[in-house]
């Protein structure tokens, strides 16, 4: 049988694309090798213990919460009082004038399906006023489906929620500004997690809950000084790094408790 030319044209394009996925897909295998090598663990892989009650003279304590992956637990943080959590109540506490409790329930290397095991440690007598969210990088990195991400995302809120809590959602950072992944790894990362960060504003305004755009209010700072906001692995923040990124997510978390009303460009309250 004779094949016509347009035949013959698709089926090398086929073939082509096929041979194209297939070298994609090896290239990206090769480069997150070349990554995770490059990052490697030299801040190990427990953040620092900053748990404690802060402005205790103040009174009438204000009970926070801080949830998620190794961002929310402060990994690369210099010391325990530079972790997010920690600068949150201490920002809070200067704004209330009132003391405040911190518990972190984060974890690094956490995905949002342990956001469940979180929430299960803590006292079924524990009321958090506020709780504060932020996981997604290790959803993106370990390919999980947007859809699954934020089923277990709205299921946290849904939970903080029953306990009486406000809750804050930081959303995923933008991976695009690792400098340590090649391209097109990082441009992939940078999609893949910028796709996941709008879900998970959407989730969380149909719920009730408070966003806040990270990538927006934060990454800039990240993009244009990378050796102050990154710390020694390049990937997690620098105790500068935490310090902006527990700033940006502020104005949300005092409008959450009652003390602001206006929120600036990036946080978003529900309807």
């Amino acid at each position: 049988m004779r094949l016509r030319p347009l035949t013959l044209v698709a089926g090398a394009i086929s073939v082509g694309a096929a041979g194209f996925l297939v070298g994609s897909r090896q290239l990206l295998r090769a480069q997150a090798a070349q990554a995770r090598a490059l990052i490697g663990k030299p801040l190990g892989e427990e953040a620092l213990d900053a748990d404690r009650t802060f402005k205790k003279r103040y009174g009438d304590p204000i009970h926070l919460l801080v949830l998620g992956d190794s961002i929310a637990a402060g990994l690369g943080a210099e010391l325990p009082s530079h972790t997010p959590g920690a600068r949150l109540a201490k920002y809070v506490a200067k704004q209330a004038h009132r003391s405040v409790v911190l518990h972190t329930g984060a974890q690094v290397g956490a995905e949002s399906s342990m956001l469940a095991d979180q929430l299960g440690v803590l006292k079924s007598s524990y009321r958090p006023d506020v709780a504060v969210v932020i996981v997604g990088g290790n959803d993106v990195t370990h390919r999980v489906p947007v859809s699954e991400s934020v089923d277990h995302l709205s299921a946290c809120i849904s939970a903080l929620q029953e306990r009486g809590a406000s809750v804050v959602v930081g959303t995923c950072p933008d991976l695009g500004m690792l400098r340590p992944v090649p391209q097109p790894l990082r441009a992939l990362g940078s999609r893949a997690s910028r796709q996941l960060a709008v879900a998970q504003r959407a989730a969380a305004l149909t719920l009730g809950a408070r966003a806040v755009d990270l990538a927006e209010v934060v990454g800039p700072f990240f993009i244009t000084n990378p050796d102050e906001m990154f710390s020694l692995d390049r990937f997690h923040p620098s105790s500068l790094g935490y310090k902006r990124t527990a700033k940006a997510v502020l104005p949300s978390v005092l409008a959450a408790l009652g003390i602001a009303d206006d929120v600036p460009f990036g946080h978003h309250a529900p309807a």
